[in-house]
């Protein structure tokens, strides 16, 4: 592929991966309004939620698989079509049901698209040069679409209608479609082409329960049966299905992928650095519009330079160091700058502190996430052999599901558990109650933020001990090691 077509190919891969992440955050500061315009109950709303985080986590081994096998152009335009049919389909709901029912679908899709996007980019972008800068946008995109989202999500509800949330995404898709279908070279099916239906089965149902176990326990509590239930069978079924992959003729999740030193350093550092960050872009959206009484609008505005942060650490510092430096030496210091920011913020008060706290905090988690992921997505899927790219992207994108549904579950619960109990040890006579909750409120981020920092700092002693490559791995290692024809779907 031309240089020139190849850097248009990354701009069109780009799109869609910014369109799936984005849409994990952008529907949530448009939830109220569409609870209201739905009449959902609290207790249903975060399905809304739910159903596209445990569709698109549950599904992604199995899509990946799918593009490998199928051709990543193939599933890559599947995925875009199905998505902005599902978000059109979301955004003209007339009933709660039918708006679960197209954030599952567009989860379905997602889980095809998302793998089969990553993989192109790794099998597309092989000169070291050339790779850093690539996977120094795309980090900077899988960094910033949670932010963007929030942002999206404040400008289409304030100004337009919460059903824009969902329909942003059809001509998003359309335009990336085009894209694909102009400047990426068909794939061709594997001749030895083979789907894993046993390994699909298991390790579907297995990341099904596990991220439906960590959803629920955010709203029931983790002593609940259903909860506890969940968390266990979804342990014994990836059990199963890891035990199985050791026998498979051609296992869905090759025990090559996950054998390599470096690539379980990135995933375990993605599944922790997720763990924290999730929740923690939560609270700061219920501390500027819950505490701060901040228009949806002003508090999108508000992650602007955190955004800009994490364009800046992956494109400046991270793409240009990756191929120089051990990729520890850019993973370790980014996550301990981001857990430094995490510290900041813990400290806010109910009195504003966006300029004092928030504000400088953001930088720092900005420049030190945007660096970690983009150095981690190289290692995930540098020295992957072509014909396994999908597997090691989606088990990339499994680990930031999880790892997520974790944070978000984890997170949560500790600080509703706080927050109660400072309520009850500050109730009395002459207590205005206003100011309480918000002081419990407040109180209860906080402690939950603390906890979020030990994940990241936990992350960088990982990052720090399992990853130990002089440099990050790129696919002519891989084509070294292996003698198979590389995939043609580039």
């Amino acid at each position: 592929m031309a240089d020139n077509r190849r850097w248009w190919a990354l701009v069109v891969i780009a799109l869609a991966q910014l369109m799936v992440v984005l849409d994990m955050t952008i529907v949530n500061i448009a939830l109220p309004s569409a609870q209201a315009d739905l009449n959902m109950s609290d207790g249903n709303r975060q399905w809304v939620i739910t159903a596209y985080t445990l569709a698109f986590g549950g599904l992604l081994l199995l899509g990946g698989r799918v593009s490998d096998l199928a051709g990543r152009r193939k599933t890559f335009v599947i995925g875009l079509l199905g998505f902005a049919a599902a978000s059109a389909l979301g955004g003209a709901a007339t009933g709660s049901g039918m708006l679960f029912g197209a954030r599952a679908l567009q989860g379905v899709f997602a889980a095809l698209l998302a793998p089969s996007a990553l993989a192109l980019l790794a099998t597309t972008f092989t000169d070291p040069k050339e790779r850093g800068k690539a996977f120094g946008v795309f980090g900077a995109i899988v960094g910033a679409g949670a932010a963007i989202g929030l942002l999206a999500g404040g400008l289409l509800t304030e100004y337009l209608d919460w059903r824009w949330c969902l329909y942003v995404n059809v001509p998003v898709a359309l335009i990336a479609f085009a894209g694909a279908w102009v400047l990426l070279a068909p794939g061709e099916r594997h001749p030895d082409a083979h789907l894993d239906v046993p390994g699909a089965l298991l390790g579907s149902a297995g990341m099904l329960s596990l991220v439906y176990g960590f959803s629920e326990a955010e709203s029931r509590s983790w002593g609940d049966a259903l909860v506890v239930t969940l968390l266990v069978a979804g342990v014994v079924l990836l059990a199963a299905f890891g035990l199985w992959q050791t026998r498979a003729r051609v296992p869905l999740l090759p025990m090559s992928v996950v054998k390599d030193r470096q690539r379980v350093g990135a995933f375990l550092t993605t599944l922790l650095v997720t763990v924290g960050m999730f929740g923690v872009f939560l609270f700061l959206t219920y501390y500027m519009q819950g505490v701060l009484r901040w228009s949806p609008l002003k508090t999108g505005l508000a992650y602007l330079p955190m955004t800009a942060a994490m364009i800046v650490g992956s494109t400046q510092i991270a793409a240009r160091l990756l191929g120089k430096v051990p990729p520890r030496a850019l993973m370790v210091p980014g996550l301990l700058l981001a857990a430094g920011g995490l510290a900041v913020i813990a400290q806010v008060g109910v009195e504003p502190a966006y300029a004092s706290h928030v504000l400088p905090g953001m930088l720092m988690l900005g420049l030190g996430m945007s660096t970690t992921m983009m150095t981690s997505i190289s290692l995930a899927t540098g020295s992957v052999p072509p014909r396994d790219s999908g597997a090691a992207s989606a088990t990339f994108n499994t680990a930031q599901q999880v790892g997520g549904s974790i944070g978000t579950a984890l997170l949560n619960t500790i600080a509703a558990t706080v927050t109660a109990r400072y309520l009850t040890a500050h109730a009395g006579p002459g207590v205005n109650p206003r100011a309480l909750q918000a002081e419990a409120t407040v109180h209860g981020f906080n402690v939950a933020t603390w906890w979020a920092m030990g994940a990241l700092l936990l992350a960088a002693a990982v990052a720090g001990v399992v990853v130990n490559a002089h440099r990050a791995p790129t696919p002519q290692t891989a084509r070294e090691r292996t003698p198979e024809p590389v995939d043609s779907a580039m």
